[in-house]
């Protein structure tokens, strides 16, 4: 849904709600649908209906006549009541916080301040109460909705990588790589002598660019392929225009990647990957930290925590005792504790904020002052960093992302199915 448009949307479900308020004031409501133990009013049908024909209006679409939209805006009704019954008799509800947080952000979605928002709401002929209960009541139902179906969508791991697999062959059409190649070559009806020979210069080629051997050099005093002289340079290509030989060797590979030597009826091949475009690739930064944790409790206060640790920095930094036996002997971390406080390789993403902060600015091998989370009182100490490539694994979440999203929208609609064919309701006003 455009951003626009859903903050119209909802403005009109809250100007629906002002009308069936206001109508309910002035003429006693008739009960259009009994819902189990609730019940849809008259005010509220005609209300949803002139929301249908509103929306239409925005986006120029054609209705059908009244009676037919009047059994659709009975349908979303009776949908939506159920769904507000069963999440109330499970006791979910939005926080004030959660509802300033979602309509700051539907703001920013629509370029706008809180402000300018409600006056836009204003301007549309709803009050901003109104507004902000139709919005608590559009999260609510998300929230239930989420909460019911999540547990039904199934995802095996062989879905997860077919669907992968088949995302990679078709991106894959797309990326082109600039290629440089030397070419180790056999003459016609070489015997096994030869052969052998030429492999073993091409393993020593091989040996010498990993070394740091400039390809192009190489290629101009080594190569016998037809672009020795251009140092081996290929030019872009995509793996449908290699050789076929060459495309399963450079599937996969990365810029800089050096290939081979690939045996062919000309001889030994090594390729480099000079260069790629269209490649998608994912890098992130992992750390490996050690913590020590004391939480405060009826026997440890808050401030004791903090100067217990601070005595237990100082011993670590005075060599009076090692980061392992201090964690061994005092940390309230059991995960981590028998480790020594080794937290292992990670993402810093997964920490508490205020852990993450510390860890993200802290240089290697200095233990922090002891600092405080949402679990207690820490020091901690950033023993080694590095970046890794999380390609295969970005590849693999999207694809997870593609069929839970397939899955979950089957799986709501046979929910609210069942729901709706379990209630009982009875339509008092035809």
């Amino acid at each position: 849904m455009n951003k626009m448009l859903k903050l119209v949307s909802i403005a009109w479900l809250a100007i629906a709600s002002s009308v069936v308020s206001v109508q309910a004031n002035e003429v006693l409501d008739r009960v259009a649908v009994i819902v189990n133990d609730g019940v849809i009013l008259q005010s509220e049908v005609e209300a949803m209906l002139a929301q249908i024909k509103r929306n239409a209006a925005e986006q120029d679409i054609s209705l059908p006549g009244d009676e037919v939209l009047r059994v659709q805006a009975i349908d979303r009704l009776v949908l939506q009541e159920v769904q507000l019954q069963i999440a109330r008799r499970a006791g979910i509800e939005v926080s004030d916080a959660q509802l300033e947080q979602t309509i700051q952000g539907i703001a920013q979605e629509s370029n706008m301040s809180v402000d300018e928002l409600r006056n836009e709401i204003e301007r549309l002929g709803s009050s901003w109460s109104s507004y902000r209960e139709s919005v608590r009541k559009e999260m609510l139902l998300g929230e239930i909705q989420r909460g019911a179906v999540r547990e039904r969508v199934y995802i095996s791991p062989q879905e997860i990588q077919n669907l992968s697999e088949m995302l990679d062959e078709v991106n894959s059409q797309e990326v082109e790589y600039r290629l440089s190649h030397i070419l180790v070559g056999l003459r016609d009806g070489s015997g096994g002598d030869e052969v052998q020979d030429a492999r073993e210069r091409a393993e020593q080629l091989l040996d010498v660019l990993r070394k740091g051997a400039d390809f192009a050099e190489t290629a101009i005093s080594a190569s016998s392929g037809s672009r020795a002289l251009e140092g081996g340079d290929l030019g872009w290509m995509n793996i449908n225009a290699m050789p076929t030989l060459f495309a399963e060797a450079v599937r996969g590979k990365r810029e800089g990647d050096l290939i081979g030597p690939i045996k062919s009826g000309v001889g030994f091949h090594i390729l480099k990957v000079a260069d790629t475009r269209g490649l998608e690739t994912v890098e992130v930064e992992e750390v490996n930290a050690r913590h020590i944790l004391l939480q405060p409790s009826v026997i440890l206060s808050d401030k004791r925590a903090r100067e217990k640790l601070t005595e237990i920095r100082a011993q670590i930094v005075a060599g009076e005792a090692t980061f392992e036996e201090m964690a061994r002997e005092h940390s309230s971390d059991p995960g981590s504790a028998s480790q020594g406080g080794e937290l292992g390789w990670s993402q810093t993403d997964v920490y508490d904020p205020a852990f993450k902060q510390v860890v993200d600015s802290s240089e290697i091998g200095v233990i922090s002052e002891p600092f405080k989370s949402q679990f207690g009182w820490h020091i901690v100490e950033v023993l080694d960093r590095r970046v890794q490539d999380a390609t295969e694994r970005s590849k693999q979440n999207r694809a997870y992302q593609l069929l839970f999203r397939r899955k979950y929208q089957e799986e709501l609609e046979n929910w609210q199915q069942e729901i709706r064919d379990q209630a009982y309701i009875e339509q008092v006003i035809k």
